[in-house]
């Protein structure tokens, strides 16, 4: 698998954000990154990548003890119908791999919806598997000119 760390590491700093890069080895849940980046899992947060219509797509952040809540993701973008894109298409929008997608250095400036629980100092990953940009979440979103509305639910 590719590291497009670099990439991403270079979005981060072009935008002016001050971010702590962490490399940790694999983990295989939120807990294992949690602990691994020093942060509580809702701190964790998760870019997704999803599909509004044929060539429109946007990237969501998600903490990572919350998921989307569709309906409420529908009503913000006008739209009846939402779907998460195959990992093949993820791809070919953003550059990145499924568990690295980042909307920092994405191959396609998408729009940003950001979950408003998005507060605080987050971790988002920073596109390869085990690095991760720890930034101010308020910078952040205000650098990726995000919209900010209540767009999950908790998990489970």
């Amino acid at each position: 698998m590719t590291d497009n760390s670099a990439r991403a590491i270079e979005a981060a700093r072009g935008l002016g954000l001050e971010v702590t890069v962490t490399r940790h080895g694999p983990v295989r849940s939120l807990q294992e990154a949690a602990a691994a980046r020093g942060l509580d899992a809702h701190q964790i947060v998760k870019t997704m990548v999803v599909r509004v219509s044929e060539g429109d797509f946007r990237f969501v952040l998600v903490p990572g003890d919350r998921e989307i809540a569709w309906p409420k993701l529908r009503a913000l973008l006008g739209v009846n119908r939402v779907s998460m894109p195959d990992a093949e298409a993820a791809y070919a929008v953003t550059g990145y791999v499924r568990g690295t997608i980042t909307p920092l250095g994405s191959e396609s400036p998408l729009p940003v919806v950001a979950d408003a629980s998005v507060t605080g100092t987050v971790s988002i990953g920073a596109g390869a598997p085990g690095v991760a940009l720890t930034v101010d979440a308020a910078t952040l979103l205000a650098a990726l000119d995000a919209s900010v509305a209540d767009v999950t639910e908790p998990t489970g």
